[in-house]
């Protein structure tokens, strides 16, 4: 038994050669109402989930969840006790049993009915068996046929899509323009680049890193993740790197599907598959702004997307054009090397305020991580839960308000001036910069911005301009707004976001009968699901249209719920030996006119205001309106009645 004696605390010990001490000084850093039901589940006892510490979720953005000091503190004696007999009488860690599990997401989630969400959040807790796997294989339901899928992308989804229809037994070849994994990670290499959602959550729940160094990591710690990723599962040697998908077109007669690629070589090739999934996603193709006179800068210029590590920013006169997510993060580094930064602002953001965005997660945490059976997995959840559905009330409209187009209901304002008033502690002592810095319109309309308090130093700064006159040109010397002001420059760096609404571009993509996809979109994408497409039977699609979150999740949880539809498309095809589905127009047609309703009572549908949330029409193309249970829900088995089988 180690004893309880005043000493350092030493992280590398394991528990159970670690002294109380360094118990104590762990379960500091602990998140309480994820450690008691990871100890309470895996020692079976239900004293360590007293109804009294329930969390309380009622309050947003309430970083103790509604507990007391002396709530926190007595959790985490209970946890303390607990460490104490799993180091002291070790036993193996044992996973809860349904009713069991049920109490403490009860626990958890604050007591709220979770019954709905079961399901959902045992495959999310991932406790021991990966509930997501593929229960068939391809060799037990058609041995004898002929099926290989193609995916385009070694994204996170691709990635994703690549291991499920592995474990299924399928051929699988995917299709990667660049030169290794990662996709979105792996482009964007900017200063300052970095995950906006917690990372135990911006993670597989197939593949968990218990050890994040950051609680929001930066760009080369998750294209490092991806790449283990691909090492672990054995994922490379399915992927051809450098090669570029140009058209996919459908046979008719055959109902497969033609992929015409070219190499990095400019080596052409034609390949066949009997599916094909896209894995491209949303925010794959830089938009550079048109504005009159970009090609008559002098000087280097590139956009954020596709940053040029060998122009030098020291001393120079820089010019950012945006003030969006990316633009966010890279300002402050690039302010750092700047001799003078320009930054051009169309709208202001949004910011959550996020202490510790930039911070490691500490050596206390980390060691909780690693040694408590269960608590990365209940940290996962804690995570999910408070984000899942909570915030998304916020978001919609109450049509009986009257927000004067700054609000949409009395949640939203609420939301509002918690954000405004942050913007008000943080520019204090500069008036004119908060009058242009604070947003008119309402929460949720665009993406938000995590802060750390780094925004306003940075816009502080006297070698930092922020302009909001309007840009009129861009000249040989520099930029020209509409006051007729030339401010001269030496770099234009743009970040001005992607091309979201362009699904699938530039890919050339025939369905049915010589049907192009993107003469019937014209500009307005729409798929069943955001997953299938009427006329392009065994069309897959990931991260597809309306299937963005905005405020309730992860886009990496909406990518395993595709995949798992996917994967379940496939399994009836195989089962009934059907050649392809499509989906019914009807089924089609009616699912959209629900997405196109729902979003039109979002903060994103109603306002005017600019964002990627919305296509060249005006129509909400990207996101998705409704819950996280909904869309597993719907993903969780295809209906063939939605399909016409042929």
């Amino acid at each position: 038994m180690i004893g309880n004696h005043a000493g350092v605390p030493n992280f590398d010990a394991d528990l159970d050669s670690a002294d109380d001490d360094t118990l104590r000084a762990a379960l500091e850093h602990a998140e309480v109402p994820a450690l008691l039901p990871a100890l309470a589940g895996g020692l079976g006892d239900p004293a360590l989930i007293p109804g009294h510490l329930r969390p309380d979720l009622s309050v947003m953005m309430d970083p103790t969840a509604g507990l007391s000091y002396q709530q926190l503190a007595e959790g985490r004696a209970l946890a303390l006790g607990a460490l104490q007999r799993l180091r002291d009488d070790p036993v193996a860690p044992r996973e809860p049993d349904v009713d069991e599990l049920r109490t403490l997401l009860e626990f958890a989630s604050g007591g709220a009915p979770v019954e709905e969400y079961l399901e959902l959040l045992r495959e999310e807790l991932a406790l021991g068996e990966d509930l997501r796997a593929p229960v068939w294989r391809k060799d037990a339901l058609a041995p004898e046929r002929p099926f290989r899928v193609a995916v385009i992308g070694a994204g996170m989804s691709g990635l994703a899509a690549a291991h499920r229809l592995r474990q299924a037994g399928l051929d699988v070849v995917v299709l990667e323009k660049n030169h290794d994994v990662g996709g979105t990670w792996l482009e964007n290499s900017y200063p300052g680049c970095r995950v906006d959602v917690s990372n135990h959550f911006y993670s597989y729940s197939f593949a968990p890193k218990p050890d994040w160094p950051e609680h929001f990591s930066s760009q080369e710690v998750l294209l490092e993740y991806f790449s283990r990723v691909a090492d672990d599962l054995g994922l490379r040697p399915l992927v051809r790197f450098g090669t570029e998908v140009t058209a996919i077109q459908l046979d008719d007669a055959t109902m497969t599907w033609n992929v015409d690629l070219v190499a990095d070589d400019g080596t052409e090739e034609r390949l066949e598959a009997h599916a094909v999934v896209s894995a491209v996603g949303q925010l794959n193709r830089p938009n550079l702004p048109d504005i009159l006179g970009v090609e008559r800068f002098e000087g280097p210029a590139f956009h954020s997307a596709r940053w040029d590590h060998d122009v030098a920013l020291a001393g120079k006169r820089v010019a950012v054009i945006g003030t969006g997510a990316s633009a966010a993060q890279f300002i402050p580094p690039v302010a750092d090397q700047a001799g003078h930064l320009t930054v051009f602002q169309r709208t202001p953001a949004w910011f959550i305020p996020t202490p510790d965005y930039h911070d490691p997660v500490s050596p206390e945490a980390q060691w909780l991580f690693r040694n408590v059976p269960g608590y990365a997995n209940w940290y996962r959840f804690w995570i999910f839960w408070r984000n899942v559905e909570g915030l998304l009330p916020a978001a919609t409209v109450d049509p009986d308000w009257d927000g004067e187009g700054r609000s949409v209901s009395q949640v939203n304002e609420l939301v509002r001036q918690l954000l405004a008033g942050y913007l008000q502690a943080e520019m204090a002592d500069a008036p004119e910069l908060l009058d242009v810095a604070t947003p008119d319109y309402p929460p949720f309309a665009k993406r938000f911005i995590r802060d750390n308090g780094i925004w306003a130093r940075t816009l502080r700064r006297d070698d930092v301009d922020l302009v909001t006159d309007r840009i009129a040109e861009i000249t040989a010397e520099g930029v020209r707004t509409t006051d007729g002001t030339l401010h001269p420059v030496d770099v234009i760096i743009y970040g001005t976001g992607f091309k979201a609404s362009d699904f699938l571009t530039p890919m050339k993509v025939v369905g049915r009968g010589g049907v192009d996809l993107h003469e019937r979109w014209g500009g307005d994408a729409r798929a069943y699901l955001g997953i299938t497409l009427p006329g392009f039977p065994n069309l897959f699609l990931l991260y597809g249209p309306n299937t963005n979150i905005v405020a309730n999740g992860s886009i990496t949880y909406f990518s395993e719920c595709e995949v798992h539809y996917v994967v379940g498309c496939l399994r009836r095809l195989l089962e009934t030996g059907a050649r392809a589905i499509d989906p019914l127009p009807e089924v089609h047609d009616a699912y959209n006119a629900r997405v196109d309703a729902g979003n039109a009572q979002m903060a994103w549908g109603v306002s005017s205001v600019n964002s990627w949330y919305k296509n060249a029409t005006g129509r909400s193309a990207q996101n998705w309106p409704f819950t996280l249970l909904e869309y597993w829900q719907q993903t969780r088995q295809p209906d063939l009645d939605d399909y016409e089988v042929l």
